[in-house]
């Protein structure tokens, strides 16, 4: 393997390294971010300066406050923030994660840093960079709408906002239950004894404030349990419907290897499931009404077929069974109904885009990450609410309604008083609509899920030591019960926690093997499905024969590479073969470029950071920059890229079928545009989310996601 291997000496556990900085007085945190201007809502719509003392050449001026933190000297420090002799340091990117050292990031631990960025791959394939300063001092927005986001923002919207709903619901129905006695008994008494003296809303905002400003006040009033384990309906302790404890946070309770890769596949599943009912709803019938559906689905690389254009048929077969006499050809309302929908999907995946922003910033505020700062937003949410209590203890419930009905009227009727108002603020302020968004007021600086991810990848470049990618496990996770610690199980008021003794909780968490079968999650289920059903083994037929005419396409594309077809070079080595380790990363990626086999080499330690692809065959050092027995077909400097865009091996249709049908991963592209308008594509490039997260996080760029 190429670059320094000094992470292989690492221990597993590093040494925390703590630095003394002057504190802000108010909030106690330190670093770019926590002045005292940050602490008010007051709009923030330019870029954030790079603090004093910052001299990383990568992000010599740096545009925003995810630079400005990741170059900044912080008080906690893991092994990707120490300082060292190497010029690039290898945290172990080909090692397991038993091998690599624990903490990265200082404050953070691994299995987080990891479940960020395998999620900031999922939703992150095309950026592009900027001039313009960018809202709320962070990077990284979302630009446009197109078709093949829809999945991205559906499952995190399921991650994010579907479960935590479920988490709050699951809190209610335990504090309803009163098996938690004490616990519920304390929150009724309370509530009864403000109604009796018309102190409710007094309450309400002194609680949200303690709940805000006060971390442990929220494990204090609202005890943590692992969401699989409380029951809905009785608010008690319930067998999981994974069959096993194996995860804290899903709802299922599936097994994981990582933290998080259970509510990912909910949530994958969660999207799959909503799209069959759509396409079973366009044929008119039930989800299990054809067992032999999903085998006459099955097609050819180059002639698979639209699921959108078999959703329209189903649709109109379904019509023309039911008598209907008009069809497609003579359908007037076809075209203009489908151009409505899409122009309106566009509005309502935006909508959806920013609710899920906007639910990770507020996640983010009140319970920051670093190296953001840990006090600062949580103290200016807290501001917006005290002057909430402080007009609650004077403010009766008459004239509270009375404002209210005032409101109701003013919005209903009021229209000449409010277009004219619009009107005004719209001459004299053009920008007043962005200027007043949450990200660029009570939000500004706090970043969603995606631009942390990329503040922690900036903090591995801006110290020479890239974060490694997430490792690979392929076994599937052992059906064994996850640890419960306090952190995950929590008792209130001096009770067992959920009302529950320990033997009952035991027994919930413990493996079912017959809750595995009736989930089909064991592997005698599977074996059973595969040689015992019809329908099964007449599938299996077409997967070998569709495995055939799959390898022989692969063999007719090197011979079109030859004879010049650019799409076959483009698919050239994106199916490897079986047990292919690529072993690459961080400093140089194999990769192929117009069907040649090679290398993309990166490098950061020369005068200017350049990425350049070289088909000599080199396993050697590469030194300090890219040299010239290299050979390098193209190399092109890390400040002139404008454009990243991931690209697939083949087309989605295809990518299914082959990967249906060979049971192998596909290794997929990258293309790279500069300044002056050149673009590289670089396919059957294993590592591309690894590549591509280097070279957005090593410059000093804006980016826009699109």
């Amino acid at each position: 393997m190429n670059g320094d291997t000094s992470a292989r000496q690492t221990p597993p556990t590093a040494p925390v390294v703590e630095v003394d900085r002057e504190r802000n007085a108010a909030t106690g945190d330190a670093g770019p971010g926590t002045g005292i201007k940050d602490l008010l809502p007051l709009p923030a719509i330019h870029p954030a300066e790079e603090s004093a003392g910052t001299t990383k050449e990568s992000v010599a001026n740096a545009p925003t406050l995810s630079h400005a933190l990741a170059t900044d000297d912080h008080e906690l420090k893991g092994v990707a923030q120490q300082d060292h002799a190497d010029e690039v340091r290898d945290l172990g990117w080909n090692e397991t994660k038993q091998n690599i050292a624990a903490p990265l990031v200082g404050g953070l631990n691994n299995e987080e840093l990891w479940l960020l960025v395998r999620r900031f791959n999922k939703q992150i394939y095309h950026l592009k960079a900027v001039t313009n300063a960018p809202p709320g001092g962070l990077d990284l927005v979302e630009v446009e709408f197109s078709p093949d986001k829809m999945r991205s923002i559906v499952e995190r919207l399921y991650m994010t906002v579907g479960v935590d709903l479920l988490a709050g619901y699951k809190h209610i129905a335990r504090l309803r239950s009163w098996r938690e006695t004490r616990r519920t008994s304390y929150f009724a008494a309370t509530y009864f004894v403000a109604w009796l003296f018309d102190f409710l809303v007094p309450l309400f905002t002194a609680v949200l404030i303690a709940l805000v400003a006060y971390q442990p006040s929220r494990h204090i009033l609202f005890p943590p349990a692992p969401l699989a384990l409380v029951d809905t309906s009785t608010g008690g302790v319930q067998k999981p419907k994974a069959g096993v404890l194996g995860s804290h946070d899903s709802v299922t309770g599936a097994p994981e290897n990582h933290k998080g890769e259970a509510v990912e596949q909910e949530a994958s599943n969660f999207f799959n499931g909503v799209a069959t009912v759509a396409l079973n709803g366009a044929a008119g019938k039930y989800p299990a009404g054809d067992p032999k559906a999903a085998e006459n689905e099955q097609g050819g690389t180059d002639s698979t077929p639209d699921p959108t254009g078999l959703a329209r048929s189903a649709a109109g077969a379904k019509d023309k069974s039911t008598g209907s006499k008009t069809g497609n050809k003579h359908d007037n309302t076809k075209v203009p109904m489908e151009k409505a929908m899409w122009d309106k999907m566009e509005t309502i995946m935006h909508s959806l885009n920013d609710v899920a922003d906007t639910w990770e910033r507020f996640a983010n505020a009140l319970s920051p990450t670093r190296p953001f700062p840990r006090e600062t937003s949580r103290l200016r949410l807290a501001t917006l609410v005290i002057p909430l209590f402080g007009i609650s203890l004077f403010v009766t419930s008459y004239i509270f309604i009375k404002g209210v009905m005032f409101g109701v009227g003013l919005g209903f009727f009021g229209d000449p008083v409010i277009s004219r108002g619009l009107d005004w603020l719209n001459r004299t302020i053009p920008d007043w609509q962005k200027i007043l968004e949450l990200r660029n007021t009570i939000l500004k600086g706090v970043p969603t899920n995606a631009q942390l991810a990329l503040t922690l990848l900036r903090l591995g470049e801006a110290n020479k030591a890239p974060i490694p990618p997430p490792p690979r496990i392929d076994e599937a996770p052992p059906r064994e019960p996850a640890k419960l610690t306090d952190e995950q199980l929590r008792s209130a008021a001096a009770e067992p926690p959920l009302g529950a003794n320990s033997a009952e909780i035991n027994e919930a968490i413990q493996n079912d093997p017959a809750k595995a079968r009736e989930t089909g999650s064991s592997t005698d289920v599977g074996e059973d499905a595969k040689h015992g059903s019809k329908g099964n083994r007449i599938l299996s037929f077409f997967r070998g024969t569709t495995k055939w005419f799959v390898k022989t396409a692969i063999g007719t594309d090197k011979v079109r590479a030859k004879i010049g077809s650019h799409h076959a070079r483009d698919r050239l080595g994106a199916v490897p073969p079986v047990n292919n380790v690529a072993i690459s990363g961080p400093v140089d990626f194999n990769a192929r470029y117009n069907g040649k086999k090679g290398h993309v080499y990166l490098t950061t330690s020369s005068t200017i950071p350049a990425i350049g692809f070289s088909t000599k065959e080199t396993r050697e050092q590469i030194g300090n920059a890219l040299r010239e027995d290299l050979h390098p077909i193209w190399s092109v400097a890390i400040a002139d890229i404008v454009e990243l865009k991931k690209v697939g091996g083949y087309g989605w249709k295809a990518r299914l079928v082959v990967g249906w049908s060979l049971e192998r991963e596909v290794a997929d592209g990258l293309e790279i545009k500069t300044a002056t308008g050149e673009v590289h594509k670089v396919t059957a490039l294993p590592l591309r989310d690894e590549l591509f997260n280097r070279l957005i996080a090593i410059g000093g760029q804006k980016w826009e996601a699109w």
